[in-house]
């Protein structure tokens, strides 16, 4: 501790606020950066909780929980709202700047943040804000970047603290159950154990402990300090201290003072450091103490804003913060995460009318599971597409995975698996969150004639189709003969539904969309840029029921690619 001068006492020292960060908080941030901020860097206001010293060894920490944030868009939280009158969770104001990247993150002016957030104390503190809401006095602020591909946050936490020049002297510290009464003592532990009991008054963290000449302790508010200059009365300022240390009043003391001699133009201030055991007041160790505070330079200037000081230390040092939350997340999660994050950046910087949602509810069906329909899977799991149908009943051959991104070698032996199921339990693989499906069909086909044993199970399969077709919003037609795409295309015309054609030749491909018409779900937008191109494209579609309809590449006779290879 720092050394006493000569008749005046030692310099007092406080001890300084300590964070901690419940791992809600991340994914809240992170959920929140997803859903609604996007690539807005904008600051964020957020709300921090403690709660009085309540052990003789361990000090109580600033925490950040998941409603510490506001909730992110369409999100419905799971965690009750934090009400004003929580008796373990005393909040606190505070402000977040979550930055886009490390480097700006890195390169932020802390030194101007903190000063602007100490003048926003100082403001409260003459404008009697303070008193009202003396919450106010341990504003703080953070700052963080949160690597949302690592699942990785750096952040620093500050609590400004306006500094008194000179700095206050310490009289006296002592534990309070040694200088009261018997009957002070037993009269204040009532007071405060009410104060704290009561819905309305359990989170102010500032109070004033007024003991009358009989000994009969009252807790009254801040802006009742006049009433407290009774005759006999003795008055001291209390606050929930998270300190545990003997020796040290924690660091809400600090802007304390600074409201104190402000305010009421004190220079001997009485101060009550209130701590807690298994819930009630413990004067064993909570702390009285007696500090003399000189008349501050440049105070009484006007727009004289004092210095301010504040930044967390990391072990001793000057130094942020890092969190790796990636090991102890579901990987299916990461993987999730991560797979979002790419797309939503793309939105953020270059699509921003990108319908991320609409995409990860559409439901696919993809006839044929060859070259084409592993690489079209793939593609539409990149683009957020969560639910695809493969339909195939080919099985893998030993030449297949050369071409074929989806399978492998161990699926061309013992006669190979069927396509459409290993491809299934690939996608899968890959991605975990895939609600993905193999079914093992053939596609009826014009001109393939059917032996009488097997009609009623080809018009099943026609039936089945139809299902399929039916319970799908887009269908692609992958198979490797034009003749297998007729009757798709038929059902598909029939229900109405997107439809993609695609072929590919060793020197030439094809991809066509035909079905509903790119505007026929914008009718009720009228958007400039839908009118003006549906106008230009009025040449290429059919009317059907009042609804733009494309042709498909059988009625318009296109010619496939020649030289195919599947």
């Amino acid at each position: 501790m720092a050394k006493r001068e000569e008749g005046s006492g030692s310099i007092l020292q406080f001890a300084p606020f300590q964070s901690s960060v419940d791992e809600g908080f991340w994914h809240r941030l992170s959920s929140l950066k997803l859903n609604k901020l996007g690539i807005d860097d904008s600051p964020i206001p957020i709300t921090g909780f403690y709660a009085p010293c309540s052990h003789s060894q361990v000090s109580n920490h600033l925490t950040l929980l998941a409603e510490s944030l506001p909730p992110a868009e369409n999100e419905v939280s799971s965690v009750p709202s934090t009400s004003r009158s929580s008796r373990n969770k005393c909040s606190v104001p505070g402000i977040l700047y979550n930055t886009n990247t490390l480097e700006a993150y890195h390169s932020l002016d802390k030194k101007s943040l903190l000063k602007e957030e100490a003048k926003k104390i100082w403001e409260d503190v003459q404008t009697g804000k303070a008193v009202d809401d003396s919450a106010i006095l341990s504003r703080f602020l953070l700052i963080s970047y949160a690597d949302l591909k690592k699942w990785s946050f750096h952040y620093w936490f500050a609590f400004p603290a306006l500094v008194l020049d000179p700095p206050a002297k310490l009289v006296e510290l002592k534990p309070a159950s040694q200088l009261f009464t018997l009957e002070e003592a037993e009269s204040v532990s009532a007071a405060c154990n009410d104060w704290r009991n009561s819905s309305l008054t359990a989170d102010v963290p500032f109070f004033l402990v007024s003991i009358a000449s009989n000994s009969h302790a009252t807790i009254r508010h801040l802006k009742d300090w006049e009433v407290c200059q009774g005759d006999g009365q003795k008055v001291l300022f209390g606050f929930y201290d998270p300190c545990h240390l003997p020796s040290n009043p924690g660091w809400p003391l600090r802007n304390f003072l600074a409201l104190i001699c402000s305010r009421w133009n004190l220079r001997s201030v009485n101060f009550f450091c209130y701590r807690e055991s298994r819930g009630f007041a413990d004067l064993g160790l909570s702390l009285v103490g007696e500090a003399l505070i000189t008349d501050p330079q440049g105070w009484s200037e006007q727009q004289s804003i004092p210095n301010a000081v504040g930044w967390e230390l990391n072990r001793g040092r000057s130094l942020s913060r890092c969190v790796n939350l990636a090991k102890s997340m579901d990987p299916t999660r990461l993987a999730i995460s991560a797979a979002d994050l790419n797309l939503k950046l793309m939105r953020w910087r270059a699509l921003p009318s990108l319908d991320l949602d609409k995409l990860s509810s559409i439901k696919c069906l993809l006839l044929g599971a060859g070259t084409l329909g592993c690489q079209v899977a793939r593609m539409l799991m990149s683009w957020g597409v969560r639910k695809i149908t493969l339909l195939d009943n080919g099985r893998v051959a030993m030449s297949n995975p050369l071409r074929q991104s989806l399978y492998t070698l161990d699926d061309c032996l013992n006669g190979g698996d069927f396509k459409a199921m290993a491809a299934v339990k690939s996608l899968k693989r890959i991605f975990p969150a895939v609600e993905a499906e193999g079914i093992v069909m053939a596609i009826p086909m014009p001109g393939h004639p059917v032996t009488s044993q097997e009609e009623e199970s080809v018009i099943d399969d026609c039936r089945r189709l139809h299902d399929l077709v039916d319970s799908h919003d887009a269908v692609f037609l992958l198979t490797d003969t034009r003749e297998s795409r007729w009757l798709p295309t038929l059902l598909c015309a029939n229900a109405n539904k997107i439809t993609i054609t695609a072929a590919l030749g060793f020197d030439s491909f094809l991809v066509m969309r035909h079905g509903p018409g790119p505007f026929s779900s914008m009718i009720d937008l009228k958007t400039d840029a839908a009118i003006v191109l549906s106008t230009d494209m009025d040449n290429l579609a059919l009317i059907d029921r009042g609804e733009q309809r494309l042709g498909c590449y059988f009625c318009n006779d296109v010619v496939a690619p020649t030289d195919v290879i599947y």
